[in-house]
């Protein structure tokens, strides 16, 4: 579940949009610039990133992660089919550079991100830092 989502103006200030309980995410206002949908499922012991990329090719993904902000980005590129003297009737798909950046919560390992591909789906997981507790002996001065 997300804390708070929020959106980016062209000025740079953030736009409350809805609040949640548990992260934040920043998205990218640009005209010409693409937006991968994406689903953040924490299972307890990780944060799991889903991202549904299909018609992307791997070599075409990026991921960074700099200030807890994760960025995905890349570009899906036009079908050659689109190069023919076709008649587009129906004009849905994104074609082009896309970004996505989230603000990730502070209580991840974030030396241990991984990623992976499978089935056109672009599956990040960060696993949770694990804390433990003891109890600290006073002793008198």
């Amino acid at each position: 579940m997300l804390k708070k989502f929020f959106k980016v103006s062209d000025d740079d200030n953030y736009e409350e949009i809805y609040e949640d309980e548990e992260y934040e995410e920043v998205l990218d206002n640009e005209e010409n610039i693409g937006q991968v949908a994406l689903d953040i499922l924490d299972t307890g012991d990780e944060l799991v990133i889903l991202a549904p990329v299909a018609g992307i090719e791997l070599k075409d993904v990026d991921l960074s992660f700099f200030n807890q902000v994760l960025t995905i980005s890349g570009v899906r590129k036009k079908p050659e089919i689109y190069n023919e003297n076709v008649i587009i009737k129906n004009k849905e798909c994104y074609w082009g550079k896309f970004s996505r950046k989230i603000i990730l919560p502070e209580n991840l390992n974030f030396e241990a991100i991984s990623a992976g591909m499978e089935n056109n789906m672009l599956i990040i997981k960060i696993p949770k830092l694990q804390f433990s507790s003891h109890n600290i002996r006073i002793d008198r001065l």
